[in-house]
This record gives structure tokens, C-alpha cells and sequence, in this order.
């Protein structure tokens, strides 16, 4: 009991860590061009992408595990994982090498965009912290409290991931080649 209660200890402190430096460097990074850097405009179809497939992984997951299927769920989740990381490597790459492209959108459209852009954005921080956390409740082996964090956690996720591509496809037509 003390080893497991010392582990869950270590973990809630690299949760902490990572659900405030995460945030940090790639805000840090996000105001930071590469100089004379080629842009990497080919990166934003493929993060949207990543986006989609990760939507689409997580709800096959949720079917998984309401199915039994506690290793294909285990293996699906950790997926998930694994593209949002290279999203955001894909993500922080292209703007440390490419401006901003300004949404060309106007009247009510615009009002939508920057709803959904900004939620994204707030969520997509949100999100790091509630993942790791439903993530480390399988490593301790308390699935009760995975279960509960997951019903928080698994709606937060799937919305960052999809309005990560309906933002993809809104702001695409502005994007300068």
C-alpha cells in the first residue's frame, strides 16, 4: 500500500509538471520563428488529419472497452496518446516556421470560427492534464477512478479533436501557398 500510495504521489507530481510546461513551451514556441526557415506548409492537412483519425480512435475505443475488449480499448487509448503528441510536434513545427494565417471569413462566420478556435484552444490545455490523469489510473490499477475520470475526459478529448479539424477546414481556404 505505501509503494503504491509513494507512486501515485510521483505521478500526481509529473502530471503537475507536464499539464503546466506543456502549455508553457509551446506558447514559448508558438511566438518563435526559425530563421529563414523553409515553411512547413504541407504540415497542416496532415495534423488535421491526425486530428480526425484520433476522433475516430477514440470512439472505437469507448466501443472497445463498453465490448470487454480491455486490451484493444488499452491499445487504442495509448494510440490516441501517440498521435496527439505528434500533432503537437507537427503543430508547434509549422508555426515556428510559418505567420499565422487571419481567418478571411466575415459577419456570423467569423463569430463561429473564433468560438470554436477558442474553445479548442482552452480545452486543448484542459485536455492535457484529464488525459494523464485517466491514463496513470490504469498504471496503478484503480479502475473505478479510470471509469470516472474517463467520463470527463473522453467528451473533452473528442471535441478538442474534432473542432481541431472543423478549424482546419475553416481557416484552410485563407492559407497562403
Amino acid at each position: 500500500m505505501e509503494a503504491l500510495a509513494k507512486n501515485e504521489k510521483k505521478i500526481k507530481l509529473w502530471i503537475t509538471i507536464l499539464s503546466i510546461s506543456i502549455p508553457l513551451v509551446v506558447a514559448l514556441l508558438f511566438g518563435y520563428k526559425i530563421p529563414d526557415a523553409k515553411p512547413l506548409s504541407f504540415l497542416p492537412p496532415i495534423y488535421a488529419t491526425i486530428n480526425g483519425l484520433t476522433a475516430i480512435l477514440l470512439i472505437v475505443a469507448v466501443v472497445a472497452i463498453k465490448n470487454k475488449k480491455r486490451k484493444l480499448h488499452q491499445r487504442l487509448m495509448t494510440t490516441c496518446i501517440v498521435l496527439s503528441a505528434a500533432f503537437l510536434v507537427m503543430y508547434v513545427a509549422y508555426h515556428m516556421t510559418s505567420e499565422s494565417t487571419p481567418f478571411g471569413g466575415e459577419g456570423f462566420i467569423r463569430y463561429v470560427y473564433f468560438f470554436i478556435l477558442i474553445s479548442h484552444i482552452m480545452l486543448s490545455i484542459v485536455i492535457i492534464p484529464l488525459v494523464l490523469i485517466t491514463y496513470s489510473k490504469t498504471y496503478l490499477g484503480d479502475f473505478e477512478a479510470h471509469k470516472k475520470w474517463a467520463r470527463y475526459t473522453f467528451p473533452v478529448w473528442l471535441y478538442v479533436a474534432i473542432t481541431g479539424v472543423v478549424v482546419y477546414l475553416m481557416i484552410s481556404p485563407y492559407y497562403l501557398n
